[in-house]
């Protein structure tokens, strides 16, 4: 059963002040969101907002041929789809949830009202906007110039700031979907990171051991994108 919520975890929603939050608050219901579950289709109308509380939800950029690659996350520090509080909007990319996600939902008619009624959420959602530009024109970069190995300690930190556990329950296939390459760089580079204690890799499941030894292997992406979101956006 959805609740609806009179406070939230997410950072967004949790920076506006008594009265702007006043306007969402009644419309907001709290949902669980399993992994692997796909929220929009490029082409969809984007008809809902999610505001995560808990969790990841990629974004991930179609090629004709199946190929995909992911482009942006979406955690608790964002929302997904808010662009369509300003006016009627279809998705860009498709929205798979990553980790199991909990969410602040809202219809996209009802974000509308609140944001013709509030100047704060009006520069909410543009500054949102920005920020998710930013994030996604610094990934077209690293993953052009960056390596496999790099690019994969990079998505694990931003995973890792997004989730309450130090565990990520991902398989071969979807990494592999994450960064663009084949099953077999993945596993090639999850034992590398193993052998110099970073992580640990079983099949299927990724344990975060080292967070410093990862943000050394990062590439400068992590930090840029983080800084961005940090400018830009509430901190909670």
């Amino acid at each position: 059963m959805q609740r609806l919520l009179s406070t939230t975890q997410n950072r967004l929603l949790d920076s506006l002040p008594r009265d702007d939050f006043g306007l969402v608050a009644p419309h907001l219901a709290l949902v669980d969101l399993e992994k692997g579950r796909l929220l929009y289709d490029p082409g969809d109308p984007v008809d809902v907002i999610y505001f995560p509380h808990d969790g990841v939800i990629s974004l991930m950029t179609l090629m004709e041929d199946g190929a995909a690659i992911e482009s942006a996350t979406i955690g608790l520090e964002g929302a997904l789809g808010l662009m369509a509080a300003v006016a009627p909007r279809q998705s860009l990319s498709r929205a798979i949830v990553q980790t199991p996600t909990r969410a602040a939902r809202i219809g996209v008619a009802q974000m509308h009202e609140a944001w013709t009624r509030s100047p704060r959420i009006r520069d909410l959602v543009d500054r949102h906007t920005e920020a998710l530009f930013g994030h996604a024109i610094q990934s077209v970069a690293c993953n052009a110039l960056h390596s496999v190995e790099a690019r994969f300690c990079r998505w694990l930190l931003a995973c890792h700031d997004r989730i309450s556990s130090d565990t990520l329950a991902l398989t071969q296939e979807f990494l592999a979907d994450m960064l663009g390459v084949q099953r077999t760089t993945v596993t090639a580079v999850a034992r590398t990171l193993q052998a110099r204690g970073a992580i640990r890799y079983r099949r299927g499941v990724v344990d975060i051991v080292d967070r410093d030894v990862l943000e050394q292997l990062s590439c400068e992406c992590y930090g840029v994108i983080r800084r961005t979101y940090q400018r830009l956006l509430p901190e909670g």
